[in-house]
């Protein structure tokens, strides 16, 4: 696992749709479900675009959580929904995040900063439970 200020990223033997699969199970266990799903490569393809790598984006969510942050403040919504990203490298595949701690953290409000961290690491949970 690769963790630094900006995101945490992991690498999987398993394939992309495999880990796209395993990811919304163990977020389904967290209470976290997925809004939407961008396949990126698919839609350049759509653009007559050739793309090989897949790279897909999921926006997940907790309803509960959500709820706790927008009523802290309201602007906290510039950082939501949180965003998972599965990308198909030439060996393996890669599934990482931006930190929520670090988007929340440019607020400076020490609550919300608090929050973040505990989704930050329920997220970096269930992407490894996905591995």
């Amino acid at each position: 696992m690769e963790k630094n200020q900006f995101h945490v990223t992991m690498s999987s033997s398993k394939n992309v749709e495999q880990v796209i699969s395993d990811l919304e199970k163990s977020l389904q266990e967290i209470k976290f479900g997925v809004l939407w799903k961008f396949d990126i490569h698919k839609k350049l393809e759509e653009k007559n675009i050739p793309f090989k790598k897949k790279i897909t984006i999921l926006e997940v969510c907790n309803p509960e959580e959500a709820f706790g942050i927008l009523d802290l403040e309201p602007m906290a919504s510039y950082f939501l929904p949180c965003k998972i990203v599965v990308t198909e490298e030439a060996t393996n595949t890669k599934i990482g995040l931006i930190r929520p701690s670090l988007l929340i953290g440019l607020m400076e409000d020490e609550e919300l900063n608090k929050v973040a961290e505990i989704i930050e690491e329920k997220l970096i949970t269930a992407m490894e439970n996905a591995i």
